[in-house]
C-alpha cells in the first residue's frame, strides 16, 4: 500500500502535470485574476478554467474572494503557504537536499540596477502603505518602492501600529495621489485593492501590472476585529512580497544570463 507522504507527493505532481492547472498556478503566482481573465491568458474556455480552479481549490492551492467592485465576480489567488509546503514535501521525496539546493539558488544575487515598484490602492492609507514599508524593509532598500492612491487621505494609525509590531517604521511615509508618479518609470505597478485596479492609470514602459485582491482592513467596523484584520493583511502582504522578491530576482538573473 502506498505511503501517505508518497501519496500526497504523487497527487501534487499530478495536479501540476495538467497544462491548464499549471498555467493557472503560474499566472496566480504573480497576480490575482478573475475567471474571464484566466480564460484569455491560458486560451481555454471558461468551463475548462473553472474546472481547473475547482481542482486547485479542492487541493488547497488556490483560494478566492468576491470582488469589491463587480457584483458576483471572484478574484482567485494562490495560497502561497500551502504551495510552498506541498512543494517542499514533494521535493524531499525525490532527494532530501533538493529543498536546500533550491533555497541556496534563490539567495544568489548580483549587483544590478534597482527595480522600481509602485503599490496602488484607493486611499493610500493602509494596504499600500504597509506594502511599501514591508518591501523596503525586506529588500534592505535594494528596491526603490513607492505607494499612492486615487483618493489619498492619511496614513491609518493602525497601519503604523501594525507595522511597529513587525519592526517596520512607516511614520515617515505620507499619502500621495498617483498623479505624482505618472511621469516616472516603474518596472512593476501592484494594485492591492479591486477599485484601484479598475482605475489604475497607464504607466509607459511598465514591465508588468500585478493585482492582489486584498480586502480593506480599515473598513471593518468592530474595533477588535479591525485590529485583527490589519494584522492579517500585514501577514498576507508580507508573504506575497517575499515571494515577489524571489520572482523578481529570478527574472533579473535570467536577463543577466542572456546578455
Amino acid at each position: 500500500m502506498m505511503d501517505a507522504t508518497l501519496h500526497d507527493a504523487v497527487a501534487f505532481f499530478r495536479l501540476l502535470a495538467d497544462p491548464v492547472r499549471c498555467a493557472i498556478l503560474m499566472k496566480l503566482a504573480r497576480s490575482d485574476e478573475r475567471v474571464s481573465e484566466l480564460s484569455n491568458i491560458v486560451r481555454q474556455p471558461r468551463e475548462n478554467v473553472a474546472a481547473a480552479l475547482a481542482d486547485l481549490e479542492s487541493a488547497g492551492l488556490v483560494t478566492s474572494r468576491i470582488s469589491d467592485v463587480g457584483a458576483g465576480e471572484r478574484y482567485y489567488q494562490l495560497n502561497l503557504d500551502q504551495l510552498q509546503q506541498r512543494y517542499a514535501s514533494a521535493g524531499m521525496m525525490i532527494h532530501p537536499t533538493l529543498g536546500q539546493a533550491i533555497a541556496a539558488a534563490e539567495e544568489e544575487t548580483a549587483p544590478r540596477a534597482k527595480p522600481r515598484i509602485l503599490f496602488l490602492c484607493t486611499h493610500n492609507s493602509a494596504r499600500s502603505q504597509m506594502a511599501e514599508g514591508l518591501l523596503r524593509e525586506f529588500s534592505h532598500r535594494a528596491i526603490d518602492v513607492f505607494s499612492a492612491g486615487s483618493q489619498p487621505g492619511e496614513v491609518h494609525p493602525l497601519a503604523i501600529e501594525t507595522m511597529d509590531s513587525m519592526r517596520v517604521d512607516i511614520r515617515g511615509q505620507r499619502s500621495k495621489h498617483y498623479e505624482e508618479f505618472l511621469d516616472q518609470h516603474f518596472d512593476y505597478v501592484i494594485t492591492v485593492c479591486d477599485r484601484a485596479r479598475e482605475t489604475c492609470p497607464v504607466f509607459p514602459g511598465l514591465k508588468e501590472s500585478i493585482h492582489w485582491s486584498i480586502p480593506d482592513p480599515a473598513a471593518v467596523e468592530d474595533e477588535a476585529e479591525r485590529r485583527r484584520a490589519f494584522h492579517q493583511t500585514a501577514t498576507q502582504l508580507a508573504n506575497r512580497i517575499r515571494y515577489l522578491q524571489i520572482l523578481i530576482e529570478r527574472e533579473r538573473r535570467d536577463q543577466a544570463a542572456t546578455r
